[in-house]
């Protein structure tokens, strides 16, 4: 299978730059293999089975760009984005230029806060902080994708650019379907007597890294950070013997939730480990049900991973009619709910 297998044109109009209005957003519902209905984010709970389970990943983003001052004759800041956390203080990075640092170099972020370069390879880089870690928060900037245009950062996309329940630090990004929600639309959902189920998943490069090979069972994804407690595994094993559908909140709810129930051989396995799962057409799919989803990038594992669920062509076809609609795409754009698995 080839990564062209995945492209598609999107006009450039179509790529949402501002934030949708919370619980407002366009809902694309798609029932495979070609039922298509236009709704509204904020129906999104009428949406779902009385016996559904809802899982979200509150995974909390951190202002992971942070930008370091001049070095020696260099005249602009040193920008890091940090990719991965390897343990307390240590961090892997992306650093631009990388060619003005190497290993021993000490860079600061600012008064309070400097580190040192530990490793070196092409454009990445591991740092170790020294200082007050608290000052990333006050400094560092929001790591938006290159496809939102921003001149200056703002300060309303720390806010925005964060689920109404976002809770564990260490994500570079949104875990974006969780974006269109707010407190009143779960109150509702928790109303109809909906469980809802937390897990978490440290949204990291590995998602979001581009496919560079034409064949893409030769992509390796990198790894990412998740956590399942006792309590949530308890929930979920339940649900699986009750035959209760699983309703993912967004890709990485989905990587979470397939990692895990392999990792238990059939049950939910609690406790923390790391996914490099990459999902693509053939998968089958043992924990998810029903599938909630904004509208990705071509030829990205994310579109890669919906194909999968949903069917290829389906997804074809229903990113064809998003785009006739105009509906708008990618992280602060519109939503599609996914009703059932497909012909894959």
């Amino acid at each position: 299978m080839r990564r062209s297998d995945f492209s598609y044109h999107l006009p450039e109009e179509l790529i949402a730059q501002d934030p949708r209005p919370r619980g407002r957003s366009r809902m694309l519902v798609l029932t495979p293999p070609d039922r298509i209905e236009h709704d509204n984010f904020q129906n999104f709970p009428d949406r779902l089975g009385a016996n559904d389970v809802l899982v979200i990943n509150d995974t909390r983003v951190i202002p992971a760009r942070l930008y370091a001052r001049p070095k020696g004759q260099m005249t602009r800041a040193i920008e890091f984005l940090l990719t991965r956390e390897r343990e307390p203080r240590v961090w892997e990075a992306w650093c631009k230029p990388a060619k003005r640092v190497k290993p021993g170099d000490v860079v600061t972020f600012s008064d309070a806060l400097s580190a040192e370069v530990l490793e070196k390879s092409e454009g990445e880089v591991v740092i170790r902080f020294d200082g007050d870690l608290e000052e990333i928060d006050r400094i560092g900037v929001m790591p938006l994708p290159p496809y939102i245009a921003r001149e200056t950062p703002r300060d309303e996309d720390r806010e925005s650019y964060q689920t109404v329940y976002a809770a564990e630090r260490g994500a570079i990004a949104a875990p974006t379907a969780g974006l269109h929600f707010t407190p009143e639309i779960l109150a509702s959902i928790a109303a109809r007597g909906i469980e809802i189920v937390r897990v978490t998943l440290h949204v990291g490069i590995g998602t979001f890294k581009p496919v560079k090979v034409d064949e893409i069972a030769e992509h390796r994804m990198d790894a990412e950070r998740y956590d399942i407690s006792i309590d949530a595994a308890a929930k979920l094993n339940r649900a699986l013997d009750e035959k209760r559908p699983i309703v993912a909140v967004g890709t990485t709810s989905v990587r979470t939730l397939e990692s895990a129930i392999r990792n238990g051989n059939g049950r939910f396995e609690a406790g923390r480990a790391e996914t490099s799962m990459f999902i693509t057409p053939g998968f089958e799919f043992k924990a998810v049900d029903r599938l909630l989803t904004n509208f990705h990038l071509p030829e990205s594992t994310l579109l890669m991973l919906v194909s999968a669920f949903a069917g290829m062509q389906t997804i074809r076809d229903a990113y064809a009619e998003a785009i006739r609609n105009r509906y708008l795409f990618y992280s602060y754009g519109d939503c599609m709910f996914i009703t059932s698995k497909g012909n894959r």
